[in-house]
């Protein structure tokens, strides 16, 4: 059983483990492997899932689905970065969102068809929010490395 407080104990941590190998591990394999019935796997995923400790999602490469362009934008800002943050995190086109200490006040990684988009998403979308003083683009020519596998040994 998951600790109070949100603590993690070693059966959250190996499915945890196990789900980032194959979400799609049935629980029948899942509960045996952790020492754990069926059902009770069951209601440890859940419970994980409804905590906000880990979701499970099928993980796509954008090249594929037609977007050709990543990007990966710093922002100074100037006045409140929580506010800056929610507006740039509400547009459809990015995909992540950092606040940073250092340069730069924000990261923020963008998903987009072409150039063209992103120029409308860097112009007329983020440099358009009231508080964004400078921006800086680094266009990602090719992931070189991408893992879902935090906190694994």
């Amino acid at each position: 059983m998951t600790p109070a407080g949100g603590g993690l104990d070693d059966v959250d941590r190996r499915i945890i483990e196990l789900l980032q190998r194959d979400g799609r591990l049935p629980y029948a394999q899942l509960g045996p492997a952790v020492g754990l019935s069926q059902a009770a796997a069951r209601q440890r995923v859940q419970r994980l899932i409804d905590s906000k400790v880990m979701q499970i999602v099928a993980v796509t490469d954008p090249r594929v689905l037609g977007f050709t362009r990543q990007a990966m934008i710093g922002l100074k800002i100037e006045g409140d970065t929580r506010r800056v943050a929610n507006a740039v995190a509400a547009l459809p086109e990015v995909e992540y969102v950092v606040l940073t200490a250092g340069a730069l006040d924000m990261l923020v990684e963008v998903v987009v068809e072409d150039d063209e988009q992103l120029l409308h998403v860097l112009n007329d979308k983020i440099r358009a929010i009231d508080g964004v003083q400078t921006t800086e683009t680094y266009i990602y020519l090719r992931v070189h490395k991408e893992t879902y596998e935090w906190g694994r040994p």
